[in-house]
């Protein structure tokens, strides 16, 4: 009979694992390169990629994907909403392509159904208790897009649109980044 061992004695994973995100203002690109740490404490070799330097989602060679995104008028990003975040003072390269259109792009895969994600967004901290969030839209997109893997979603929190992170979201974003790669370990024990 397999019983499962406390996190704190399993084996540390190793793998290949990617973070992409999507960012306005710096902070969901800084709380991706958290969630990066937290992946590398586990033994991940990890890429953190802007989501326009990230390759097609066809030709992923890794273990685990991390989506990041800052929540636009309660979900996703799209091309309108990263206009009118350049109108407020993001830099103009940011319209081009976010985590919708990255999604929209992958051609079916059945390879790619194989790989676990994750999902977080960044969030203004007046928008905490309501309706909508980047994570929940990409994970849906991403499901139909053949990642059927998930692993959950987390919403970390800005004190504006233009940030910054409030005290401690960093901290708790590489933790958060632990927890997947513990969820992950106990899906694998367990499957």
């Amino acid at each position: 009979m397999n019983q499962l061992t406390p996190l704190e004695q399993q084996p540390e994973p190793t793998g290949r694992a990617l973070v992409i995100y999507e960012s306005m203002f710096g902070n969901t690109a800084a709380l991706a390169r958290a969630v990066g740490q937290g992946l590398e404490s586990y033994g991940f070799d990890v890429d953190v990629l802007n989501v326009g330097d990230a390759p097609p989602a066809d030709e992923l060679a890794i273990d685990l994907l991390v989506l990041g995104a800052p929540t636009h008028a309660f979900s996703l990003s799209h091309r309108n909403t990263r206009e009118d975040a350049v109108r407020q003072g993001a830099p103009a390269e940011c319209v081009a392509v976010g985590i919708r259109e990255w999604l929209a792009r992958a051609e079916t895969n059945a390879t790619r159904s194989f790989i676990p994600v994750a999902f977080f967004d960044s969030r203004s901290r007046v928008a905490r208790h309501l309706p909508g969030s980047a994570a929940h839209k990409a994970s849906r997109l991403a499901r139909e897009a053949g990642f059927p893997r998930q692993l959950g979603t987390e919403s970390f929190y800005v004190d504006a649109v233009s940030g910054p992170l409030l005290p401690g979201e960093g901290d708790r974003a590489r933790a958060w980044g632990r927890q997947v790669v513990a969820q992950l370990s106990v899906r694998s024990c367990v499957g």
